[in-house]
């Protein structure tokens, strides 16, 4: 018996997923695959030498410890001025909104920049902070400063629509049934947040990995307490040890995808239990 072939109800899918993994193969897994491929160029224990160096391993512990700890940071406060924009309506509240997006279109080099000049010792808030013994910039804290700033629209533009979805009335219905302002946010709110908030912790801990300009005018780039592994891959670029630095942006890309990995697991679970 002739097996009848089922049409698509939307046409074009030949079309569109050629497309897409030409445009994919191009734009992401070439490049990576260079990296890789470059990278070969060294021996196992010059691989080894290079990545692991003391040097190294201080920008490793400086690059994921400041963006994880931005990233973090960034979860309640991007989530409570996503309440903000959405659940309020205020004077002035547009011009809030647009503001978010601002690291987004300004230059990472200008933040860097005028992020150092607010926190350094002569800046506008770093003169208030230096009399009670906190210094901002050229150290890490000026890194986890420029990484919370560059990584805050993520977690707010990622939760922002799945408030708007949520409607006023559950929130009354839980206080109708008894239940206190705590209880409705972690019983009825928050649960189905959650996800949106890991992917908006997620895009900001990403970006925060590899981000250069904002950083490295605010950091100071001292080596072995303020220097970044990106940074180091540029150095190394400058001196043209292309294979050493392709080795470093193989450990970052490594590293990173196995805790976004690990995190796109926690989500999926989460949002597999929401859904029984």
């Amino acid at each position: 018996m002739m097996r009848i072939k089922k049409r698509s109800v939307i046409p074009g899918f030949g079309l569109s997923v050629g497309f897409a993994l030409t445009y994919l193969s191009v734009i992401i897994l070439l490049p990576l695959a260079a990296t890789f491929i470059k990278t070969a160029d060294l021996s196992w224990t010059q691989f080894w030498s290079a990545v692991t160096s003391d040097r190294v391993l201080a920008s490793y512990k400086v690059t994921f410890g400041a963006s994880l700890a931005a990233a973090l940071f960034n979860m309640p406060c991007g989530l409570m001025l996503a309440w903000v924009l959405v659940r309020y309506d205020f004077v002035g509240r547009r011009v809030v909104d647009a503001l978010v997006d601002l690291p987004f279109a300004l230059p990472t080099a200008v933040a860097g920049i005028s992020l150092t000049s607010l926190y350094s010792t002569n800046g506008l808030f770093g003169k208030l902070l230096e009399p009670i013994g906190i210094k901002v910039a050229y150290t890490p804290i000026g890194i986890w400063v420029a990484l919370t700033f560059i990584g805050l629209p993520f977690v707010v533009r990622t939760v922002q629509p799945v408030l708007q979805e949520l409607e006023p009335e559950i929130e009354e219905a839980s206080a109708t049934l008894g239940a206190s302002r705590l209880q409705t946010i972690r019983r009825v709110v928050l649960p189905g947040l959650m996800p949106s908030v890991l992917t908006g912790f997620t895009l900001a801990f990403a970006r925060a990995i590899g981000e250069y300009g904002s950083v490295v005018f605010i950091s100071g780039n001292m080596p072995m307490r303020t220097e970044i592994t990106p940074l180091l891959i540029i150095t190394k670029l400058e001196q043209y040890e292309y294979a050493e630095a392709t080795a470093l942006a193989v450990v970052m890309l490594v590293i990173s995808f196995a805790l976004l990995l690990f995190i796109q697991i926690v989500q999926g679970r989460l949002q597999r239990r929401l859904g029984t």
